[in-house]
C-alpha cells in the first residue's frame, strides 16, 4: 500500500486544516519544498500536494511553490487544486507532475473528465470529499448533490483510474479513517481507491491494508505525521513487514 504524505499550500506556505476550514489553519513550514525533501529522506515514495488557494480561486495559484517541489524531490508528484480545464491540466503535467487530480469539475463537467483521460491515460485522479455519504465541491464549501458511491461509478464509466476519497468530517481531526466506507466505494466502482482523512495511528494503516484486495491502493497522510503521532518512516516499515 502507497502512503502519500501530504503538502497542502496556502500563500505559498505549507499548512493544515481542519475539516477543511480554512479559519482552522495551521502552518507547518514557511518553505513546502523543504517538507518535501523532509518527506522524500523518511523514504516516502509518493507526494501528494493541494494547492489550497487553487482550490478557491478555480485555478492553479501556487505554481512557482509546485516547481520548486518537482525540483527538490524525484519522487512521482499528484498535483490537485483548481485544475479545472484541459490547458490547466496539459500544463502541470508539463512541469513533471505525474498524476493531476480533478475535484469539483468531476462534478460540474464529466465529460471534460472524460476527455482528459482519454489525453492522458492513468494520469487522471478524481478527488471525491464526501460529508455523510453526499459529494462537496468548491473546496467543500457546497454540496454536489450527488452521492460519493455514485459519483465515483461516474468517473469509472468515463476511464478514470484512481481515486482519493475523503471523509471530511474526520479530516485533520486525528478520529480514525472511514475504512469501511472507502472499501465500500472502491468496491462498488471497480477503481482504484486512495483514502483520506483521519489517519491518525498505524492501526488506521494496518486497517486499511486489509482492504487492499478491494481495490485500497493507498493512503494520505497529513497532520499525524505533522503533529508526530504517526512517524513516516516507521509507518512505511511497519507496512512493507505484512
Amino acid at each position: 500500500m502507497i502512503l502519500f504524505p501530504a503538502i497542502d499550500i496556502r500563500n505559498g506556505r505549507c499548512v493544515r486544516l481542519t475539516e477543511g476550514k480554512f479559519e482552522c489553519e495551521t502552518v507547518f513550514a514557511e518553505d513546502p519544498a523543504e517538507m518535501a525533501v523532509r518527506w522524500a529522506d523518511a523514504g516516502a515514495e509518493y507526494l501528494h500536494v493541494v494547492d489550497l488557494d487553487g482550490a478557491l480561486a478555480g485555478q492553479s495559484s501556487n505554481t512557482e511553490v509546485i516547481k520548486r517541489i518537482l525540483a527538490k524531490v524525484k519522487m512521482p508528484v499528484q498535483v490537485g487544486g483548481g485544475i479545472r480545464t484541459l490547458a490547466n491540466i496539459e500544463n502541470m503535467l508539463a512541469l513533471g507532475v505525474t498524476r493531476v487530480i480533478l475535484g469539483s469539475v468531476a462534478v460540474r463537467n464529466p465529460e471534460l473528465v472524460r476527455e482528459a483521460c482519454q489525453k492522458f491515460p492513468g494520469q487522471v485522479v478524481v478527488g471525491i470529499d464526501a460529508k455523510n455519504g453526499e459529494v462537496a465541491v468548491e473546496g467543500w464549501g457546497i454540496g454536489g448533490g450527488i452521492g460519493a458511491i455514485e459519483l465515483a461509478k461516474k468517473m469509472a464509466a468515463v476511464g478514470v483510474e484512481h481515486i482519493i476519497f475523503t471523509d471530511i468530517s474526520r479530516d485533520g481531526m486525528l478520529s480514525g479513517v472511514n475504512v469501511e466506507a472507502t472499501a465500500e466505494l472502491a468496491k462498488a466502482s471497480g477503481v482504484k481507491v486512495i483514502a483520506s482523512g483521519g489517519v491518525s495511528s498505524l492501526a488506521d494503516l494496518k486497517a486499511l491494508q486489509v482492504h487492499e484486495a478491494d481495490g485500497i491502493e493507498g493512503c494520505i497522510i497529513g497532520k499525524a505525521i505533522y503533529t508526530g503521532a504517526l512517524d513516516l518512516k516507521e509507518a512505511l516499515a511497519a507496512l512493507k513487514e505484512e
